[in-house]
């Protein structure tokens, strides 16, 4: 059940040391990397959903950008609830509150972006650097979760981007099923790296923001994005459907 989740998740956060997690997340510059830090029980069930949703996988091709597959938080909604516990889990946006330094939320239902899965299953299949761009009136933040890592690809990771004080940091990551990888999205600069023949990688994206609103014409241009970029016009224009219980 989804309290099963939320408890679960509560204690995974009992044994961390926040407050030295706190200081890495910052002298990162807001970056921080958990490695294989979800309980295996989770995870195992959230790759049950991914295999649950692989059919109404979206894959597009951006030239010179990005190409790859994409589900959307609608979708989500209807069909893995073990994912959604986890987005909407009390101790874990406390954990990421604390790190950041913020009061943070799950974005709103209207967002198809704000929880989603990323499939990265062709040769090829990559995104080029990019930061996280925010059209919310308040901060957005990026968490990560591996959930399928059978690849040669690499999460890479370019700290300090935008401080001209510091040498840039570059990092290249796997993302391990249970890995969770949390940061601001304006600050880090960050790509995968193609993927090579006969793998694969399957990745979580979570979004939490300190303001929920956003102005109308930067929500239509935020989900036309969402559409022709990721989860096609039919995924982001229609009406979200609640989950069935776990």
């Amino acid at each position: 059940m989804t309290s099963d989740i939320a408890r679960d998740i509560e204690r995974a956060v009992s044994v961390l040391d926040v407050e030295r997690l706190r200081r890495t997340y910052w002298e990162q510059d807001e970056f921080i990397h958990l490695e294989h830090w979800l309980p295996a029980p989770i995870v195992a069930r959230m790759v049950a959903e991914v295999e649950r949703v692989r059919p109404q996988i979206h894959r597009n091709y951006i030239p010179r950008h990005k190409k790859g597959g994409s589900v959307s938080y609608y979708t989500l909604l209807e069909h893995a609830p073990t994912i959604l516990a986890l987005y909407q889990a009390p101790a874990f946006i406390r954990l990421l509150s604390v790190l950041t330094g913020r009061a943070l939320q799950p974005c709103p239902e209207s967002d198809p972006h704000s929880c989603a899965l990323y499939f990265y299953t062709e040769p090829g299949d990559h995104i080029g650097f990019h930061f996280d761009t925010s059209y919310y009136k308040g901060a957005r933040y990026t968490v990560l979760v591996g959930l399928i890592e059978r690849s040669s690809s690499r999460l890479v990771c370019q700290l300090y981007k935008k401080d001209p004080s510091r040498p840039p940091v570059e990092l290249a990551l796997a993302t391990h099923p249970g890995t969770v990888v949390a940061f601001n999205g304006d600050k880090l600069w960050h790509a995968i790296t193609p993927l090579g023949d006969n793998e694969e990688r399957v990745s979580l994206t979570l979004e939490y923001v300190t303001d929920p609103s956003m102005h109308p014409l930067k929500r239509l241009f935020s989900n036309l994005k969402d559409a022709f970029a990721y989860f096609g016009l039919r995924a982001v224009f229609r009406r979200p459907v609640r989950a069935r219980s776990v």
